[in-house]
């Protein structure tokens, strides 16, 4: 690392923050001058510290990591963010990178991997794995776009006939459980279905 690179930490788990603070202790022309436990605390603390770097958690309580990200770009956008995350979700790399992160790594990388990410941010690049097209149902011949499904209702489909639960497509769209039960009833209300028997037939019988 060549120039000099001032970051903050943002995650709740206190242990791996730590772990990340102590590797980057020991590169020359890094410092890390705080660490967020949530979301919010984050904000706050770019209001008196001037980071080159912010590297942050998804999963935070209070303000989660992708709402953090989307108001830093809006109130601090000179700072660049680095998305540090379990979840390797091509939704959520892709939500991430719509909400001005400049970069998301996963939780499992190396030591070399983090620095690498950092080095290519500081530089102004950006740094993602790679990245899954972005799904517009618009754009395709569907043969269900005679219902008129938004485009969240069709992934929601789509997810359904791949045998996902609601709980594991809640979390595979960042979604609450509520907001995919709600989708689901409307769903099934624009296909003029009553069961979820009635659902699997239709999804057999469009070849989904």
């Amino acid at each position: 690392m060549q120039l000099p690179v001032n970051i903050i930490l943002a995650d709740d788990h206190t242990l791996f923050a730590d772990g990340i603070h102590s590797i980057l202790q020991t590169v020359p022309n890094v410092a890390v001058l705080a660490i967020a436990t949530n979301g919010q605390e984050l904000i706050d603390l770019l209001s008196r510290h001037q980071p080159d770097i912010v590297i942050l958690d998804i999963n935070m309580p209070v303000l989660n990591g992708l709402e953090a990200t989307k108001l830093i770009r809006q109130e601090f956008p000179h700072i660049r963010t680095i998305i540090l995350s379990s979840y390797n979700d091509p939704h959520l790399i892709n939500l991430a990178h719509s909400y001005g992160a400049d970069g998301y790594l996963l939780k499992t990388c190396n030591k070399d991997e983090l620095l690498q990410t950092i080095r290519q941010v500081s530089k102004g690049q950006s740094c993602f794995p790679s990245m899954p097209r972005l799904y517009h149902p618009e754009s395709e011949n569907l043969p269900i776009r005679e219902f008129n499904l938004t485009r969240r209702e069709t992934e929601i489909l789509q997810l359904i006939n791949q045998q996902f639960t609601n709980q594991q497509i809640a979390t595979h769209l960042y979604l609450s459980i509520y907001t995919v039960e709600t989708h689901r009833k409307n769903i099934m209300q624009k296909l003029q279905l009553k069961s979820p028997a009635a659902l699997t037939r239709f999804l057999l019988e469009k070849g989904l």
